[in-house]
């Protein structure tokens, strides 16, 4: 496979200097060599100018005929080519910006619900240390639902993780462990429209 700038490289290979360098050395050989060996060289030059072309044609699947005496349209397959490759990479680089914007935002924590023997074990997670007002939120969520806080380990040191048993209050109702689980969501939830409000 050849890159991009090999490619680049090809497509300008008759540029300006090195047509004014042939020309001066064309000058120079005609007078000193015979005309047989110009036109051996000549000969040579084009069948070095046919193959890079050939090689021009495969890389960018040209279809354009190779003998025709305008190799133009080559160089013309070759420059959309190289068009189209631009579009792609720019397409590429914007999906990767694209990518790269959306795990930059701000997960919403997860909780989950076990149901316990006596009450619930409750587990909310996030990637983000730094989570000021989640857990007073969620515990008015455990107080609005009627529960105690039997036991909890809370630890913001490398992500935010809240752990807690909380138990049915004696003249509350019982909650099951879906009622749980969308309490908390939702107290997620409102926690993460207070934040962004801010």
């Amino acid at each position: 496979m050849i890159s991009i700038s090999e490619l680049i490289d090809l497509l300008f290979l008759n540029s300006s200097i090195e047509i004014k360098e042939r020309a001066e050395r064309k000058i120079k050989i005609r007078s000193r060599i015979n005309p047989w060996s110009l036109v051996s060289r000549e000969h040579n030059l084009r069948e070095a100018m046919h193959e890079k072309l050939q090689l021009l044609r495969s890389i960018t699947n040209s279809h354009a005929v190779i003998f025709q005496l305008n190799d133009s349209s080559i160089v013309l397959d070759a420059s959309k080519y190289i068009e189209e490759l631009k579009q792609k990479v720019e397409i590429l680089n914007q999906d990767l910006e694209t990518a790269q914007t959306s795990s930059d935002q701000n997960p919403l924590p997860v909780a989950t619900v076990e149901t316990l023997e006596k009450g619930f074990l409750v587990n909310v997670s996030s990637d983000h240390k730094s989570c000021p007002g989640l857990l007073v939120s969620i515990l008015e969520a455990f107080e609005e639902l009627g529960l105690n806080v039997q036991e909890a380990r809370v630890s913001c040191a490398d992500n935010f993780l809240l752990q807690a048993v909380g138990e049915n209050e004696e003249q509350a109702e019982s909650n099951d462990a879906q009622v749980v689980k969308e309490a908390m969501v939702q107290a997620i939830k409102n926690w993460s429209g207070s934040t962004e409000l801010e």
